[in-house]
């Protein structure tokens, strides 16, 4: 197989050491090569180039990865098939334009970006070069989520009429990290619950039409005695601190945490361990959020990033005319009901690599992008991730107005 340079800028978690890792332990089936690693911080990329050599290596390929800080130099070189964005939100825009224009693929990871300027700025550079951008919405990659999608197409449940989604999940690193701004991110709602309406939109096969909101802020409040970060902190007993861990996988709803390079990061923006009460962070952590859709379906999603750990920290339940269908994402299950009650039957939709990154997701996503890099059309693009940060800015103007409905067709959100 003719093998594909690949640069991945941003070196951080995501990029590092769920999607870089997975391509190095799949190398010698897809032929992905990470030529290439882009980070604004040299000492990251020290470790980053050190630590993907090393991932290489043990899986039997000779790949050296070189360091760059500057994204255009990975756009113009020609040596570089594909580009892979996983940078924090606010810098997802220049590298993927500048690759789009330098005619290379395209990978962006989710949310497509932070504000709705910089996600059409990115649609509209698709539209205009032609060259798909394919995004990372992990669950169009997830065994169990596309076994739901087939049972609904065939009929199994009648008619969609309600898609209700829960995701009550312990993700406290959001007001640790870059997340708690959302000038950095556009809010935890963009990072996570971009996926969420991806989904919603995905299921209902219809455009958006309303989005009611409501939520805010109730754990994760201003402290004004909070230490700068959880290292200089004496609280040893905080249920939410980042202990200075490094060599071992931490739990998946703590930060995952390898080198020394976050041990020396003094700037909100770069460190990892901010404390979750310290000022300035201005985003929610938790919503209850309605959207309806051209077609009459309906959608219902409720998410808090204060919830404990537990196997049904993600459901999404698909109500039709004749059953349902109930996905726990945690567990990899799906129970269907069916004949108005009278079937009941449930299936483990685990794949092999159901243990690994996000449920098997990233597995399945870098097959699929090498695919993409052939030529094939991607999963998910910047159409579909466009629509998802529209809904999610929806989201915030209707709970900034106190639980507002936002009229989709009459106006973008963050307009008057």
């Amino acid at each position: 197989m003719k093998p594909v340079h690949v640069a991945i800028v941003g070196a951080g978690s995501r990029g590092l050491y769920n999607l870089a890792t997975r391509i190095a332990e799949s190398a010698a089936e897809t032929g992905l090569r990470v030529t290439a690693l882009c980070d604004r911080r040299q000492e990251r990329l020290d470790e980053a180039c050190e630590y993907l050599g090393a991932a290489f290596r043990e899986h039997g390929v000779d790949c050296r990865p070189r360091g760059t800080t500057d994204w255009n130099e990975v756009a113009a070189d020609p040596a570089i098939d594909a580009v892979m964005v996983t940078t924090p939100q606010c810098f997802h825009r220049e590298p993927a334009v500048a690759a789009l224009r330098a005619g290379k693929r395209v990978y962006v990871d989710k949310p497509l970006a932070h504000t709705l300027e910089d996600a059409r700025a990115i649609l509209e550079e698709q539209t205009r070069t032609g060259h798909p951008v394919m995004v990372g919405f992990t669950r169009r990659y997830e065994a169990p989520w596309q076994r739901a999608r087939e049972l609904l197409r065939s009929g199994a449940i009648g008619d969609l009429h309600m898609a209700i989604l829960r995701d009550i999940i312990p993700f406290h690193t959001f007001f640790h990290r870059w997340h708690r701004r959302r000038q950095w991110s556009g809010g935890a709602l963009n990072d996570k619950s971009s996926h969420h309406c991806d989904v919603l939109n995905w299921f209902a096969e219809s455009r958006a039409l309303r989005i009611s909101a409501m939520g805010g802020r109730r754990v994760f409040r201003t402290r004004e005695d909070a230490p700068a970060r959880c290292l200089d902190c004496p609280d040893r007993e905080c249920p939410y601190r980042i202990g200075p861990t490094r060599g071992r996988r931490l739990s998946q709803e703590e930060m995952e945490i390898k080198g020394n390079a976050w041990l020396h990061a003094e700037s909100e923006f770069e460190r990892a361990d901010t404390c979750v009460y310290l000022p300035g962070a201005d985003i929610k952590d938790h919503a209850v959020i309605q959207v309806a859709y051209e077609n009459g379906v309906v959608g219902s999603l409720i998410v808090s990033f204060f919830g404990p750990k537990a196997e049904d920290q993600e459901t999404m339940e698909l109500v039709g005319t004749r059953g349902t269908i109930l996905l726990n994402r945690h567990t990899g299950s799906l129970r269907l009901i069916t004949d108005h009650g009278r079937t009941l039957k449930t299936e483990d939709c685990r794949s092999a690599d159901f243990q690994g990154s996000h449920f098997g997701a990233d597995a399945e996503l870098v097959r699929r992008f090498r695919r993409f890099c052939d030529g094939e059309p991607p999963v998910v693009s910047a159409i579909e991730g466009y629509e998802a940060t529209r809904m999610i800015m929806a989201v915030h103007d209707a709970i900034d107005a106190g639980g507002a409905t936002i009229d989709l067709t009459s106006r973008e959100p963050g307009e008057p």
